[in-house]
């Protein structure tokens, strides 16, 4: 067995791909290892901004994945790139945005209902399981009252293993249409997610996930080849893909077996 020549910039998925809720991919960890084993850098960019970066470390960890603090990226860090050092922002979503918010200077306030919505210069949003029509409200007032709407992704679903569940996407899109605002989103694909990858990583030679619209228009965005795995929300029945990917794979495990073997080309396109 050849490897491929090292090192290899690799960012990779979570949603989909190592993992399907609190499931995990069945060889994604081991993959994961293989990669690391042969001198690649591995990093992770999740568009899904509730959970903390030590909750992501900490799921990680506990489905044998190890990596540190510093590669683990993600759409509430990116959003919170869009704020300046003092603004107060209105927050529908988890703690992973307070988090990335307050890293930055900013000072988050959870929408939990009803309540103030004027002197916020932003309201982030991003996937609330306890979305309601009271933080509907609330959000779409702050708007209103002059605070500009960001969103974390556009995603509009999230992969589980009994299904696809409503995503960031989804409650951004509420909140856009009530305060009839656009937003500026902030995940993947979009250029606030490719500086903090820029500002983090540098380059990037092969972004591997499982939804066309984000991580195969990531990587263009990043001038990386994309690999796709049918583990998350694209169906092996998906029709022609333009452009296509350098690699597409039942999952992680495949993709990265196909790696190794040097079945394709992971070097990042030329700017």
């Amino acid at each position: 067995m050849t490897a491929v020549p090292a090192p290899l910039s690799i960012l990779v998925d979570l949603d989909g791909v190592v993992w399907r809720a609190e499931e995990p991919v069945a060889g994604a960890a081991t993959a994961l290892a293989r990669l690391v084993d042969d001198g690649h850098r591995v990093a992770y960019f999740t568009n899904n901004s509730f959970p903390t970066v030590a909750a992501n470390l900490g799921k990680l960890a506990q489905m044998g994945v190890a990596t540190t603090a510093d590669l683990v990226l993600s759409s509430a860090q990116a959003a919170g790139m869009l704020g300046a050092p003092g603004e107060r922002a209105l927050v529908v979503g988890g703690l992973g945005i307070v988090e990335a918010l307050e890293a930055r200077g900013l000072v988050a306030v959870v929408c939990e209902g009803p309540g103030a919505s004027a002197g916020f210069d932003l309201v982030v949003v991003g996937i609330d399981p306890a979305f309601d029509y009271g933080r509907l409200a609330r959000a779409m007032t702050a708007v209103g009252a002059g605070a500009r709407l960001v969103g974390t992704n556009a995603d509009a679903t999230w992969p589980t293993p009994s299904g696809e569940l409503p995503g960031g996407g989804a409650i951004l899109a509420a909140v856009a249409a009530a305060s009839g605002t656009d937003p500026v989103v902030a995940g993947k694909p979009h250029e606030p997610a490719a500086q903090l990858v820029r500002s983090r990583l540098g380059a990037v030679d092969l972004m591997i996930g499982d939804r066309l619209s984000t991580d195969g228009a990531f990587a263009r965005r990043l001038g990386a080849r994309f690999g796709l795995v049918l583990s998350g929300v694209t169906p092996a029945d998906h029709g022609p893909i333009d452009p296509p990917p350098a690699r597409e794979a039942e999952d992680l495990a495949h993709l990265v077996d196909d790696l190794i073997e040097r079945r394709f080309e992971p070097r990042r396109f030329p700017k």
